[in-house]
């Protein structure tokens, strides 16, 4: 490797420069990649556990018991390996931002706070539903550190994949407080409107983030999901829905259908995970191939050149037509015709076509970008509603979307509105209010 600090300033050494740069960037998001899937293995983990909790703390410690306890045992262990890769995380030169410092101090002080939680539903000392609650807490920390990895790639092919990762996450999560949130209501024998309601909601909400997903997802791994929608536990997971929702507040429940609705919804977020475990594989695999191509490119400083020459900045498209032969002044094609001949017209051919894969590329990014920050928006903007009207995350979020139908207006534009007018008044749907003010 050449001392590109010693070099003396040229376009040889500046492109070499530039691509040491681009192998640093890409070892440091294959480093991210690695923390995503001990991240993701841990809120796998959490969300086991907080099913099977719920479940002991509802049948008042009869179901569940001796699972949730081998659960506890390799969650503890995948604690301690993701302490570990936060360590190999918090040096500016391991890539760390303030953001991710910040989240990651998040996570750590949930996971203190874990083994005195585990010792209040030892004790059966917390209803279900705030132990659900709690271990809901500490997975949105860590999903919020999944989406933060995601919205530091620079890479189209690796954006995407992230994109979906983050969306793929999500349903997960989704489908795990769908688990626990139905065990729940299975276990206590009763139905409950809140309860249901928020079943309700979270099989919606999983139904946003897999469209997500499968739009960013490549195609194999779309095609396996639409397939496994058509194993026959999603019948299964159907029925025992249609259970669950219908049924009356207060009317009785078979509390021995917690176990198959345990089960099911298992096979369910088993089938995720998987999709889950394979795109990391690939996102890893991802980041490999770009660092060995651009070392091999480093170590042929003629390659480096000629991707200097085929890798021409954004704005080049500005002159494009200046170089356009086919509109070009006589003079200049004459010029550039007795100058160059064909190795002009070559070259030119490597500008445009490497003009229309930047813009490619950018357009990929873009797209990747829009879809999180839209996430983001609306996320903020359930955040500030349940903040200034009391409301809960799902009525928060049918305040949006009732908004953007009434309104005709899309719900990303709802959703900064909500950010950018403080005093901005929702109507509560549970609300009765006067029609006439």
């Amino acid at each position: 490797m050449p001392d590109l600090a010693a070099a003396p300033l040229s376009v040889s050494s500046l492109v070499l420069r530039s691509r040491q740069l681009e192998i640093d960037a890409v070892r440091h998001l294959a480093s991210r990649a690695a923390l995503v899937d001990v991240v993701g293995q841990l809120i796998e983990g959490l969300q086991r556990e907080r099913g099977a909790s719920g479940v002991y703390l509802a049948s008042k410690a009869q179901r569940f018991a001796d699972l949730r306890g081998r659960i506890v045992q390799e969650v503890v262990a995948l604690e301690a390996q993701l302490r570990g890769e936060f360590a190999q995380h918090v040096e500016p030169a391991q890539g760390a931002t303030a953001k991710a410092l910040s989240l990651m101090a998040w996570a750590l002080l949930g996971l203190d706070a874990l083994p005195a939680l585990r010792s209040q539903i030892d004790k059966q000392a917390m209803t279900a539903h705030d132990s659900i609650a709690a271990f809901s807490h500490l997975i949105a920390g860590l999903v919020e550190l999944v989406f933060h990895v995601a919205d530091a790639a620079g890479l189209p092919s690796v954006s995407r994949q992230l994109v979906a990762l983050v969306h793929l996450v999500q349903a997960q999560e989704e489908a795990g407080q769908e688990r626990a949130m139905g065990a729940l209501l299975f276990a206590s024998g009763q139905g409950s409107d809140a309860h249901q309601q928020r079943v309700l909601h979270l099989i919606d909400a999983q139904e946003r983030s897999l469209r997500a997903f499968a739009e960013f997802a490549d195609v194999a791994l779309r095609t396996r999901w639409e397939q496994q929608q058509l194993a026959p536990g999603m019948a299964q997971l159907e029925r025992l829905r249609r259970t669950l929702c219908v049924v009356r507040p207060g009317a009785a429940l078979d509390s021995n259908l917690s176990d198959a609705w345990f089960d099911v919804c298992t096979e369910r977020i088993t089938a995720l995970w998987q999709l889950q475990v394979d795109l990391v594989q690939r996102l890893r695999e991802d980041c490999a191939a770009h660092i060995v191509q651009a070392q091999q490119d480093l170590q042929d400083s003629k390659g480096l050149l000629r991707g200097l020459r085929d890798n021409p900045p954004q704005r080049t498209h500005a002159v494009d037509r200046f170089f356009d032969i086919a509109i070009a002044p006589t003079a200049v094609e004459q010029s550039a015709a007795g100058a160059q001949g064909a190795e002009s017209a070559s070259l030119l051919e490597l500008l445009q076509a490497q003009s229309a894969r930047m813009a490619s590329m950018e357009a990929e990014l873009e797209a990747a970008r829009r879809t999180l920050n839209e996430r983001k928006v609306i996320e903020r903007a359930k955040g500030v509603l349940m903040a200034r009207l009391g409301m809960n995350e799902e009525v928060a979020f049918r305040v949006l979307q009732k908004t953007s139908m009434d309104q005709n207006r899309r719900l990303l534009d709802v959703a900064e509105a909500t950010l950018s007018l403080p005093d901005l008044a929702f109507a509560h749907p549970d609300r009765k209010g006067d029609k006439s003010s």
